[in-house]
């Protein structure tokens, strides 16, 4: 007969998931132009509309191409308030457009312009 087992008490330290997101997330369609430099760094201006929105950027569809980590403008059609972002993630190209992860370089719970916001998106600078 084998003798006890024994189990290790110690536990890797806890560390944020790093797929959590830092604000909900708002599937909004808003009217948009994106503007920067492409792969060829070229000079473009787009309009499109957000897919998804958060007080820290938003998921869009572009057809310009980028790369990640460059910088964009991202002006709100309606308000006509622009911000500077950065390109964070490229995903799913579809009908000639990629789906494109933009976050803003200073996050921006107002920008979207929506009544009732999620509470993890009252930015400190912002009340």
């Amino acid at each position: 007969m084998a003798g006890p087992t024994t189990i290790s008490q110690e536990r890797p330290p806890l560390t944020l998931d790093a797929g959590r997101r830092r604000s909900m997330r708002v599937l909004l369609s808003v009217p948009i132009q994106v503007s920067g430099k492409d792969k060829e760094q070229k000079d473009f201006a787009e309009e499109t509309r957000t897919l998804v929105v958060n007080a820290h950027g938003a998921l869009i569809s572009l057809a310009a191409r980028v790369t990640p980590g460059q910088n964009l403008t991202v002006s709100n059609r309606s308000t006509k308030k622009e911000l500077e972002c950065r390109v964070v993630h490229l995903g799913n190209a579809s009908a000639g457009k990629v789906q494109t992860g933009v976050e803003f370089v200073s996050p921006c719970g107002s920008f979207w312009q929506i009544d009732f916001p999620p509470d993890d998106w009252v930015m400190p600078e912002e009340d």
